[in-house]
């Protein structure tokens, strides 16, 4: 478990007690493609670090339209935070799907306050995790605000350089805000840049 717990949580070192505290509350799982994770309606007490493969956050509006909201890649964390660190009973928004089959390890939320608590270095690499995704969810509703489809698209391959052979096409256009056809266009046209 060792080597998982140096994957998970980089640059920091541990000693034996804490290596032995952290692999309790750590729970291997596999999940295989086109499989949810999470479902709206469910209760959500869990994160979980994609050891390997590639899960999608989405939600599906009134009109029945799917929005991609992320993806989440090998060294990531997932869940679906509105449930999560929602006040009172909040029940999950979002699917969470696989669509590449992956091995996760999940830990409870109270389970992870708890070593927060005990190992302050987990607690400061969490809040690090937290202020690197707050920034790059506030650096995405700017980039949709401002950016064209085309220049979204460039910053969604630099996000994420080697997802897209991972993924569907539509994932990514739903992602983006566009359609099929749209995406399709833009990446014509930097293949002719």
């Amino acid at each position: 478990m060792k080597p998982i717990i140096q994957d998970i949580f980089r640059g920091l070192t541990f000693t034996d007690d804490e290596l032995l505290q952290i692999s309790g509350k750590l729970h291997k799982t596999s999940i295989l493609r086109k499989e949810h994770l999470i479902e709206p309606g469910k209760d959500v007490n869990h994160f979980y670090y994609i050891h390997a493969g590639c899960l999608r956050t989405y939600f599906i509006d009134p009109a029945g339209k799917e929005h991609t909201l992320q993806f989440a890649i090998k060294g990531w964390w997932t869940s679906d935070y509105i449930a999560l660190f929602g006040k009172g009973d909040t029940k999950s928004v979002a699917y969470i799907e696989c669509i590449q089959d992956a091995t996760l390890y999940k830990v409870a939320k109270s389970d992870f306050d708890e070593l927060c608590r005990e190992i302050p270095k987990v607690s400061r690499f969490h809040v690090q995790n937290l202020e690197s995704a707050f920034a790059a969810f506030q650096r995405r509703i700017l980039e949709n605000l401002m950016l064209s489809a085309k220049e979204r698209y460039i910053a969604f391959v630099q996000a994420y350089p080697n997802i897209e052979q991972s993924v569907k096409n539509y994932h990514i256009a739903s992602y983006l805000g566009i359609t099929t056809e749209s995406l399709s266009r833009i990446r014509r046209n930097i293949a002719l840049d």
